[in-house]
């Protein structure tokens, strides 16, 4: 038996915080059922330790739910609640200190669009479907090798489909950092992933 569809779940997420603001239990339930998996993914990639990242993500919530009434409607939700998570990750990272990872990357090599390959699976062969699954672990596995804010910006841009404008946003950054960091992290990665056989294009 599927679950029981909520009056909420058809609200805008400013009439849903304005619910939120009034005392609406249901409303913050519903909230968390609408930002927890990009949220856990997006901590996760930062600290890759899902156990930790749940931790972080519960304290992102705990802290967006104590600032709504900050909230500015003219600002996509979403994108509010991310600077949150990443603040709180970021906070978290600064006190342990992680070592990052980083690759000396040739200026002469090309950048390589790999989330292009994956973008239309229905219309793939079982066995160019088999080659993009692997793609996509191998991929998976490379932004594992990355710094933690070339990951970030690359789950933000191709899995949660921010604007340049809203990563910088959520980071705290220049745009024209944003845009650095996104080249960089992709010529990474194509560099990572050739290593490893895959051909860019």
């Amino acid at each position: 038996m599927g679950r029981a569809v909520s009056r909420l779940e058809h609200l805008e997420d400013a009439e849903l915080v304005r619910e939120a603001r009034g005392g609406s239990q249901e409303a913050y339930y519903e909230l968390v059922r609408r930002f927890e998996r990009p949220i856990f993914s997006l901590i996760l990639r930062m600290v890759r330790d899902a156990a930790l990242a749940e931790d972080l993500a519960q304290e992102a919530f705990v802290k967006a739910f104590g600032a709504l009434d900050r909230y500015d409607p003219a600002h996509k939700l979403s994108s509010w609640i991310f600077k949150i998570a990443h603040n709180a990750t970021i906070d978290h990272l600064r006190k342990r200190r992680v070592d990052t990872v980083s690759f000396n990357v040739s200026a002469e090599q090309g950048e390589a669009d790999w989330g292009a390959n994956l973008e239309d699976e229905g219309a793939l062969s079982p066995e160019r479907s088999a080659r993009n699954a692997d793609l996509a672990r191998d991929l998976d596995t490379a932004l594992g090798q990355l710094r933690p804010e070339y990951r970030e910006v690359m789950v933000l841009r191709f899995e949660e489909g921010l604007q340049y404008n809203e990563i910088a946003d959520v980071m705290g950054l220049p745009l024209g950092t944003v845009k650095t960091y996104i080249f960089r992290a992709r010529k990474e990665l194509a560099e990572i992933l050739a290593g490893q056989g895959w051909e860019g294009g």
